[in-house]
């Protein structure tokens, strides 16, 4: 878990990403590990791999999607930064979309979804803003623990995501999915379907853990880690959700599966 700038915010992230972005969105105190430079995707971890078989060349579609019919043409991938963001800013509003950084928007939507539910999150790949403020630590005996105090971090974010209106977010999703899934194709996975891994995170995220308060650290090197060897060892969407706190986490996961459940309908 490092102290890098991965993390996010996640409630609204999940627009397919926007959706589950807002609430998770984290901070640089505790990541995953040492910097994470590359935008392409890591390897497959076994926290997400079904099981070590061989997979078709061409995988069935398990949650498919349509794209909702648009009265204006899609751009170009790298070119639809301004409609994307304008469509965004109906749902968001001004505030909301302040949270989002402008370029390669959907592209680094789709990259940090794929990578939520491995052990590491490309810190580059990120495209919300980090939270304000230092990550808060406590002292407990001779103990360092997450401070209670932290989770007031991303209240804003939270009540950010209990205004937003998960059917016009995923509208928007669905009128931009097939530039999501170009994006998707474009970083390694050419016979893959977003949709898909947009539900394998947000199943990962709704698993995530509910440890009870403190939640201890160990501080082995540079970075803060998860003192439970089980928290350290999940995922790097887990790990976000672990750290924004109990109440921040609920409304993170009541929106998941409220979006979850528009998705597959």
């Amino acid at each position: 878990m490092r102290v890098k700038h991965w993390a996010m915010a996640l409630a609204i992230l999940l627009i397919a990403a926007v959706a589950s972005y807002i609430l998770l969105k984290g901070d640089e105190e505790l990541a995953p590990e040492a910097a994470v430079t590359e935008i392409a995707p890591p390897p497959p971890s076994p926290v997400i791999s079904p099981a070590a078989v061989a997979l078709p060349e061409h995988p069935a579609v398990l949650y498919p999607i349509d794209p909702s019919p648009s009265e204006t043409p899609l751009p170009e991938l790298g070119e639809s930064d301004a409609l994307f963001r304008n469509a965004l800013a109906e749902v968001l509003g001004s505030k909301g979309l302040s949270l989002l950084l402008s370029e390669q928007l959907i592209h680094h939507l789709v990259v940090t979804i794929d990578n939520l539910p491995r052990k590491h999150l490309a810190a580059n790949a990120v495209p919300l803003k980090h939270a304000e403020g230092s990550f808060v630590t406590e002292k407990l005996e001779d103990a360092v623990t997450i401070g209670a105090q932290n989770a007031k971090r991303y209240a804003a974010y939270a009540a950010l995501a209990r205004t937003v209106n998960s059917e016009k977010l995923v509208g928007i999703y669905r009128r931009f999915y097939p530039l999501f899934q170009r994006a998707y194709h474009e970083i390694g996975y050419p016979d893959g379907h977003f949709n898909d891994r947009l539900i394998v995170a947000i199943d990962d995220l709704l698993a995530s853990p509910d440890p009870e308060p403190p939640i201890r650290l160990s501080h082995p090197k540079i970075f803060f880690e998860y003192a439970d060897p089980d928290l350290e060892s999940r995922s790097a969407g887990q790990k976000i959700m672990m750290r924004i706190g109990r109440d921040n986490a609920a409304e993170a996961k009541t929106r998941l599966r409220e979006i979850r459940q528009l998705l597959v309908r």
